[in-house]
C-alpha cells in the first residue's frame, strides 16, 4: 500500500495521511531524522516492518517525532483530499512486525472516541503500550514456584453461580458450532453480578468460571480496581493456571507492558490480570470478562479519554457475545438498580466459607466521648484485649499525613496551597506542609504568616498521627503503616502485607489500600478511626462511598473465626450511610439512596455529562464557561423546537465554580448537562466542542457519566 491513515495522540478530531516506506529496509535513525531536519544524539540501524492496520508507526508531525497507530491503508488518494498531495510526508518507520491492536480493539477505540467525545488518536494511544522494545514483565508471580492447585470444594451457591455464568457463553459457542446466524442465536450478551458478603467465596467462583472457559480454549480477562490488589490476585491465578497468567497495569514500565502485551497476542498467556487499563488487553478468542469490586471509583479514568472500565468491558462483551461478570459486596447504586430491573443476572452468596461469620459492628459516637487523641476509650480497650489474645488489629483512616489543618487562633487564618484551593497537610516525617493535589510543600510556620501571632496550631489527623498515637499507647505492639507515603519502592507493598499476614506485625493502620480484597487469618479487630471523612463532601455519591468503605473495611474482620469485631468512630451515627453499614442493613440503604436519587433526578434516574473549564486566569475560565452555557442553552433550544426526543427533559446546570475551585494553579468552573438520554447530551456537547474555539490558555475537560463532581 502506498498511503497510510494514522491516528496521533493530538487534540484534533481527525486522522492524518502519510506515505509508506519500503518494508524490511533498515534505516539509520539519524539519517531518517536529518531528512526531517531533526538532529539525533545517536545513530543506529532500526527495522521498518510491513505496514498493517493496528501497527504503531513513527512519523514526523510538524517538527516533532511522534508515534501513532495505522487505522487504514490505501493505494489511491481520495479525489477530495483537500490539500496538495506533494505535501504528504513519508513515515519514518513501522514499529511492529504484527498489529498490536486487533480489529476488535480498533472498534473499541472508535467507540471510546465517540462515547467520551475525544479524538480517535487519544483513545487509541491510551490503549497501547508506549515502549518501542519489550522487556520481561517478571517479578509478579508467587514465590511458591510449584503453583499448587488449591481447589476448594464449592458450595451449592457457588456451583450455581459458576454454572449460570458459563452457561450463556457455552450456549452461544454451541450455536456458532451449529452454524447458526447471529440473528438466530438464542444467546444475548449476558451481564452477571456476583453479589455476596465479604468473605463469601467470590474469588473461588471467578477462578472456577475462568477454569471452565480456559478448558474450551478461550481467554479470560480479570480486572481489579487497584494495583495493590493485583499481586494477591495474580498469586491466586498463578497457583491455579501457572505461567499462562499475564499482568497489565500502570506500575509496569512501558517495556514490560509491551512484553506482556505481545505474550497475550501470541497466546503464550491466556489469562490477563490487571487494573483499569487491562480492559484493553488484546486477548485472542476472549471468552470471559471478570470485574472484581465493581463499585470502585478507580475504574473510571481521570484523564482523557475519561472512560469507565465497566462500560468498556460491557462493549467488548456485547460485541463478542461473551459473559461479563461483576462482583462486589457493595454494588454501585447503578448496578443495584440494574439488578432490580433484571439487566444484570444476579448470583447471591450468603455464607462465609472459611469458618468465620459476619463481625459484630459497634458505632462509637465521638460527640459523646471524651477524646484523648484520635482513638476512643472503647476502641483502645478492645485493642488491648486483642493484643492480649495474640490476635491482630487493623486501624483504618482514609487520610494521609499527621495533621491536615494549620490555623491561627488570633485572626482565623487557615493555610491553603498557593496552587490549589485545599488546606495543606503537615507530614511529620518530612517536617513539611504538603499539598496532596500538586505536591507543593513549605516548611512549617512558627508564627501566623498573616498577622504574626504565635497562637497557631495544627488540627485534624491523618495516618501519621494515628501511627504516633498507637506507638505511644501500645509501645510493645508491632505497628505497620501502609499508605502511599510509606511505600517507597517496588514490591514493598506486597512484602509488608505478607509480613502482616504471617504474624510479623500486630497492628496494621492505613488508608483505603487496606480496605478491601485482603484476607488475614489472625485478624480479630477492625477500627474505623473516622467514618465521616467522605460523608460530607459536595458530591451526590458521598453517602454511597461512605457506606461502601465502612462495609468493605469491616469485612476484613471475622473471616476465619466467629469472633470478629468492628468499631466505627463517627460524629454522624444516625446518618443512613453510617447507620445501615453498622447494622448490616444493605437493602435499606440502597432503597433509601435510590429514593433520594429519584427525588433529585440523579443517576441512575438520569444521565450526566460534565464540562470543566480551566485556566491559569480565573476570569478567562469564568468567561468561557459563561459563553459555553449560552451556546449549550441555544443548542438545547434548537433540539426542543425540533421536538427531539428527551429534549424537554434535558437541563443545563451552571456554570459554577467547581467545589475544588483551583487545582495545580488552574481555576476551574463546571457545567452539568443532565437528562434521560446520554446520546442527546453528547450531541449537545459536541456542538460546543466542534463549533467553538476557546481562548488560548483555556481548556475543556469532558466527562461523560462522571463519578465525581469535585
Amino acid at each position: 500500500m502506498k498511503y497510510l491513515q494514522v491516528a496521533l495522540n493530538v487534540p484534533a478530531k481527525q486522522t492524518f495521511t502519510y506515505a509508506n516506506v519500503e518494508a524490511g529496509k533498515r534505516v539509520a535513525q539519524d539519517e531518517a531524522a536529518q531528512k526531517e531536519l531533526i538532529p539525533q544524539k545517536r545513530s543506529r540501524k532500526v527495522d521498518s516492518y510491513e505496514a498493517q492496520v493496528g501497527c504503531r508507526v513513527e512519523v514526523m508531525f510538524g517538527n516533532k517525532r511522534m508515534t501513532g497507530v495505522i487505522t487504514a491503508l490505501f493505494d489511491e488518494l481520495p479525489a477530495d483530499l483537500g490539500f496538495d498531495p506533494k505535501k504528504i510526508r513519508k513515515i519514518l518507520r513501522v514499529l511492529d512486525p504484527f498489529p498490536l491492536l486487533t480489529p476488535e480493539l480498533l472498534d473499541l477505540g472508535r467507540w471510546i472516541s465517540s462515547y467520551c467525545l475525544c479524538p480517535l488518536g487519544e483513545a487509541l494511544c491510551s490503549m497501547i503500550p508506549g515502549a518501542k522494545r519489550e522487556a520481561d514483565g517478571g517479578g509478579f508471580f508467587s514465590e511458591e514456584a510449584d503453583f499448587l492447585d488449591e481447589r476448594k470444594e464449592l458450595s451449592d451457591e457457588q456451583k450455581a453461580a459458576v454454572d449460570g455464568i458459563c452457561a450463556s457463553g457455552e450456549n452461544f459457542s454451541q450455536a456458532q458450532e451449529r452454524g447458526a446466524k447471529k440473528s438466530e442465536s438464542p444467546a444475548k450478551p449476558a451481564f452477571h453480578y456476583l453479589y455476596g458478603a465479604t468473605g463469601s467465596g467470590k474469588t473461588e467462583v471467578f477462578l472456577s468460571a475462568a477454569e471452565r472457559v480456559l478448558e474450551r480454549g478461550l481467554g479470560v480477562l480479570y480486572l481489579v480496581p487497584e494495583i495493590g490488589l493485583t499481586p494477591q490476585v495474580v498469586q491466586a491465578f498463578s497457583r491455579r493456571f501457572g505461567d499462562t497468567v499475564a499482568v497489565l497495569h500502570s506500575a509496569l514500565s512501558p517495556s514490560q507492558k509491551l512484553g506482556e502485551w505481545k505474550r497475550v497476542l501470541k497466546k503464550e498467556a491466556r489469562v490477563v490480570v490487571g487494573a483499569r487499563s487491562a480492559v484493553f488487553a488484546p486477548i485472542p478468542d476472549l471468552g470471559l470478562i471478570i470485574m472484581d469490586e465493581e463499585h470502585d471509583s478507580s475504574y473510571k479514568s481521570g484523564n482523557t479519554p475519561r472512560y469507565h472500565a465497566r462500560q468498556a468491558a460491557m462493549f467488548r462483551a456485547s460485541r463478542l457475545k461473551i459473559p461479563f461478570v461483576m462482583g462486589s459486596a457493595t454494588p454501585s447504586v447503578e448496578a443495584w438498580k440494574a439488578i432490580q430491573d433484571g439487566t444484570f443476572i444476579v448470583h447471591r452468596l450468603t455464607k462465609r466459607l472459611s469458618g468465620g461469620r459476619m463481625p459484630v459492628i459497634a458505632a462509637i459516637d465521638l460527640s459523646r466521648e471524651k477524646m484523648n487523641g484520635a482513638i476512643s476509650v472503647p476502641l483502645e480497650d478492645e485493642i488491648r484485649q486483642c493484643l492480649k489474645e495474640k490476635r491482630q488489629a487493623i486501624l483504618f483512616l482514609n487520610r494521609r499525613g499527621f495533621n491536615h489543618i494549620f490555623r491561627c487562633a488570633s485572626c482565623g487564618f487557615e493555610l491553603k496551597c498557593k496552587n490549589c484551593s485545599v488546606p495543606m497537610t503537615y507530614h511529620k516525617a518530612q517536617n513539611r506542609l504538603v499539598c496532596h493535589y500538586c505536591s507543593h510543600s513549605v516548611e512549617p510556620f512558627s508564627v501566623c504568616p498573616q498577622c504574626g501571632s504565635v497562637d497557631i496550631g495544627y488540627f485534624g489527623f491523618g495516618t501519621e498521627f494515628i501511627e504516633s498515637e498507637v506507638r505511644a499507647k501500645f509501645p510493645n505492639a508491632r505497628a505497620l503503616r501502609l499508605d502511599t507515603d510509606a511505600i517507597q519502592k517496588k514490591g514493598e507493598l506486597e512484602e509488608k502485607i505478607a509480613a502482616f499476614k504471617n504474624g510479623g506485625y500486630d497492628i496494621l493502620l492505613g488508608t483505603q489500600m487496606i480496605a478491601k480484597g485482603l484476607n488475614f487469618p489472625s485478624l480479630k479487630l477492625v477500627g474505623v478511626i473516622l467514618a465521616d471523612t467522605s460523608l460530607h463532601l459536595p458530591d451526590f455519591r458521598a453517602a454511597e462511598r461512605t457506606f461502601s468503605l465502612i462495609t468493605q473495611v469491616a469485612g476484613r474482620a471475622g473471616r476465619f473465626f466467629p469472633d470478629g469485631k468492628v468499631f466505627v468512630q463517627t460524629y454522624s451515627p444516625a446518618n443512613p450511610a453510617v447507620y445501615c453499614a453498622c447494622h448490616s442493613r444493605t437493602n435499606e440503604f440502597y432503597e433509601g439512596e435510590l429514593a433520594t436519587r429519584r427525588l433529585l433526578n440523579f443517576p441512575p434516574y438520569s444521565r450526566l455529562l460534565r464540562l470543566v473549564f480551566r485556566s491559569l486566569v480565573q476570569t478567562d475560565a469564568e468567561a468561557f464557561a459563561s459563553d459555553a452555557a449560552r451556546i449549550l442553552s441555544e443548542t438545547l433550544k434548537v433540539f426542543q423546537d425540533k421536538k427531539k426526543a428527551d429534549a424537554d427533559s434535558t437541563e443545563i446546570l451552571g456554570p459554577s465554580e467547581c467545589p475544588l475551585s483551583k487545582v495545580n494553579s488552574s481555576w476551574r468552573f463546571q457545567i452539568l448537562l443532565r437528562g434521560p438520554s446520554v446520546a442527546l447530551l453528547q450531541k449537545i456537547a459536541s456542538e460546543l466542542l466542534d463549533g467553538y474555539r476557546a481562548k488560548d490558555g483555556v481548556y475543556i475537560e469532558v466527562d461523560v457519566d462522571p463519578v465525581s463532581l469535585l
